[in-house]
């Protein structure tokens, strides 16, 4: 029998296994209690030894940073996530149900998007204890757009986790995380790389989310170059990785 609303049956498979999945995650507290504290402790110590030092690591650019460096934890916190649901059978079990592929990965997306979002609000407040200026309105649209390139991250953890097993997803995910530590330009100035390193990484989704993040706390100069094209990059790559996950998923759902 089909159902006499599809997109409200649809919302509420993505509901119900966004719940589930939250439930999930709150089973594991050590790893997101992790997932938080390490990027929490760098974004300190990082400020207090260095800020002094040079402008990299005044707040107003490291808290930014930070943020979006902690998004790509998540990628590998996604995948376990997913990996893990795989190696119990849990989701062979759902694939009889009505739900589809993208049903799947919105109910994984939307159960880790609140925790990027308390990343970003626990990273930033922390930042404003050391320098005030950052608890202006310019907060809330840093806070607003680091959501945005925070589904970059967990796309790619999803992706991962639909193909990789719980023992490689945590090798693979190191990709991102480097990618986000090297190629975001966050612990060091790009200005003395070469030209060519310079077009890889702003052609790369890494710096462009770090600068938009940053940028929503500087301020925006040059409106293109410093919100139009890096908000473009990172949703481009975004679009690419969701699209790739859905199609990956699909097929481990028809293999299985």
């Amino acid at each position: 029998m089909r159902e006499s609303n599809p997109a409200r049956g649809s919302i509420g498979r993505i509901a119900t296994l966004t719940k589930r999945n939250i439930k999930e995650i709150l089973r594991d507290p050590l790893s997101l209690a992790l997932t938080i504290a390490l990027p929490l402790v760098m974004e300190i110590l990082f400020y207090l030894i260095f800020h002094n030092l040079t402008a990299q690591f005044e707040m107003k650019y490291l808290a930014p940073g930070i943020v979006v460096f902690s998004q790509a934890f998540l990628t590998l916190f996604t995948g376990l996530l997913i990996s893990m649901d795989r190696k119990t059978s849990f989701l062979t079990r759902l694939y009889v149900s009505r739900a589809r592929s993208f049903e799947f990965i919105f109910g994984y997306a939307l159960a880790v998007l609140p925790i990027a979002l308390g990343q970003s609000v626990l990273f930033f407040v922390v930042g404003g204890l050391f320098d005030t200026s950052l608890f202006s309105i310019r907060l809330l649209w840093a806070i607003l757009f680091s959501l945005v390139t925070s589904l970059f991250f967990i796309a790619a953890g999803i992706l991962f986790g639909s193909i990789c097993s719980e023992k490689s997803i945590g090798g693979v995910s190191s990709i991102i995380i480097t990618g986000q530590s090297v190629l975001s330009g966050m612990w060091f100035p790009a200005e003395g790389l070469s030209g060519g390193m310079i077009t890889v990484m702003k052609v790369l989704p890494f710096k462009n989310a770090t600068i938009l993040v940053q940028n929503m706390i500087i301020g925006v100069n040059d409106r293109f170059n410093d919100f139009t094209l890096p908000l473009l990059i990172v949703l481009a790559y975004t679009v690419v990785m969701f699209v790739v996950a859905i199609i990956a998923f699909r097929g481990k759902m028809k293999a299985d």
